[in-house]
This record gives C-alpha cells, structure tokens and sequence, in this order.
C-alpha cells in the first residue's frame, strides 16, 4: 500500500480523479512515444501528412537561385525574367496530420484493483499522445464518452488543442464518476462513439481508440472497419491486472462481482475456478486481437496496474 502511495505520489494522480498536474505532466515525456506512419496511407485524400509517395510539396516557399539538379519545370520565370538571373521555386512538404484520440470512460472504465482506474490510465495515455501531436506539428482532437454523453473536441493545433482535451477528459471523468450508479447502460456507448468517429476523421488521420472494449458489438466492429479502410487505427485495449487472472489466495472467499447490468457470486482461492476463469479471459482476449489484427487496426495493451511511464519504457508501442 505505501509503494502504490508512493508511485500515485510521483504521478500526481489519486488513481481515481483527474487534475490539471496529473496531465500536464506528461507534457515532458513525449520521447516516450513514436507517432509516426505505421503504414502506406491508402487514401488518395490523406491529409497532408508525409508519405511514401514521391512528389513535391503543394505550398510554395520561397525563390532561390537555381542550382544545378533541380527540376527544371519548378524555374520561376517571373523571377527570372526580372533579376536576368535563373531562379527556381521551392515548395515546402506539409507535414501536418491530423491526430484524433477517442477514450472510452464509461462504467465499466471506472474500474481498478491495483494503482488506478481504468479510465484514469486511459485519461493519462490521452494526454500524452496529445502532447507528442502536437510536439510533431500535429493537430489534436478527440472524441470523450461515457455511458451517458460524449464530447467532442474539434482537431486544432498548438497548446490550446492539448488543454482543450485535457480539460474535457477531467470533467467527463468527474461526470462519469458521479453516473457510475445509474441504470442508463443499455445503450452501447463504444457502438455509438465509433459511429460518430466514422462520421468525423478525415481520411488519413491517426486514430488512437482508447478502451478496454467490453462493449465492442458487431456493429461497433462495422464501424471501425470502415473507418480502418482510409485511417491509422491504434486500438489501444486497457485493462486491470485481475482482469486477467483471479488474485491468489491462500482461503477459499465467496464474493459479489457485477458490471453495472447483472450481479454473480464468485468463489476466490478456488483452483479450478481460477483455472476456467484464466481460460476464459485468455480465449476472450484472442478473440480481440484478431479482430484487430483481420481488420488491419494496431493493437496495443496497458495496464491499469503499472504506471504508464514504466510500460513505455519497457516495451514499445511499435507494432511490427
């Protein structure tokens, strides 16, 4: 318990509410992460990012004096035809492409047994890849919901974008925090964010889909494929350390599980349970990254259990 005091202390965080400190933070480490093109951009529309493709820029720059290699279809005769000597015009690459950030904070989110909420490591990953965006020159957007609301906020460029999320990412988590006991879950909120998600990105854009997709419909999964035909998707899957196996204990404990909808009782300390709980969470979670893998959208996993930090460090969100 001091050790989780201690790591909560240096991130700033509660482990279950937001502040502006917690996000601002991660402002200095966003060497951490890599937002560069994982893949050929398979739109012709897309964005006006780098790419593979070879070709000049669009926006002009400036004139200079031709020098022996340049393309002769770029000669600026004005130029020339004014100074007497031969000038050529040089075009600047756009770079810019747009990065949207759609974070899932709904119930079943607000969940953590170790360090923090699911939701809070989810706001904590927002907000780093918000400022490395906008550290490349990037604009920043993002699509926030809970079980009842989302949010949306328009992509923009600069400091003013990152603190716009982050402002909304603290007060969505407060208000999911406070409808964490309301009987509205009958709609699937990750169904409807991915409709609206289809509905916003531009072609080209980066997408980072931030959940821990308990809700992930067939419908929700039509939805992203759609979007992964002419976007970067990076579904990042967020989940708590006892969500992959039950916690070893010596006794054997009846306890009271639910997930906002339905109510069971558990057996803990009890060795074949554990085992077909391991099982099923082992199958459920295989079941997802092929998903993701058929749909050619990048797959990543974090844990609410270790601080973020940690698992950058450790292991790259690169995949191959």
């Amino acid at each position: 318990m001091q050790q989780v005091k201690s790591i909560l202390s240096q991130l700033q965080s509660d482990g279950i509410h937001l502040s502006v400190a917690e996000l601002l933070r991660y402002q200095q480490l966003t060497r951490l992460i890599d937002l560069s093109p994982r893949r050929t951009l398979q739109a012709r529309l897309s964005g006006q990012y780098l790419s593979r493709d070879k070709g000049r820029g669009m926006e002009f720059d400036e004139a200079r004096h031709y020098l022996p290699g340049d393309d002769i279809r770029a000669i600026d005769w004005r130029v020339t035809a004014r100074t007497g000597k031969t000038h050529t015009k040089v075009y600047r690459e756009e770079r810019e492409r747009p990065v949207f950030l759609c974070c899932d904070l709904t119930s079943s989110m607000q969940f953590g047994t170790q360090l923090m909420l699911k939701s809070v490591q989810a706001a904590h990953l927002a907000s780093l890849l918000s400022w490395s965006a906008v550290a490349r020159g990037d604009k920043i957007g993002a699509l926030l919901f809970d079980d009842v609301s989302h949010r949306e906020c328009k992509p923009m460029s600069r400091k003013r974008a990152v603190l716009s999320v982050c402002h909304e990412l603290i007060s969505m988590q407060q208000h999911a925090l406070q409808q964490a006991t309301s009987n509205s879950l009958h709609i699937n909120a990750l169904e409807q964010a991915s409709l609206r998600l289809r509905r916003v990105v531009k072609p080209g854009s980066l997408i980072y889909l931030i959940s821990d997709f308990s809700k992930l419909s067939e419908l929700a999964q039509s939805h992203l494929i759609s979007v992964a035909r002419h976007c970067e998707i990076h579904a990042v899957h967020i989940y708590d350390p006892i969500e992959l196996s039950l916690p070893p204990i010596k006794s054997k404990q009846t306890v009271k599980v639910t997930d906002g909808e339905q109510e069971q009782t558990w057996m803990l300390g009890d060795a074949k349970i554990n085992e077909q709980y391991h099982s099923w969470r082992t199958l459920e979670n295989e079941r997802l990254k092929n998903f993701f893998k058929k749909s050619k959208i990048l797959f990543h996993s974090v844990s609410s259990g270790t601080a973020l930090d940690k698992q950058l460090l450790q292991f790259s969100m690169r995949t191959a």
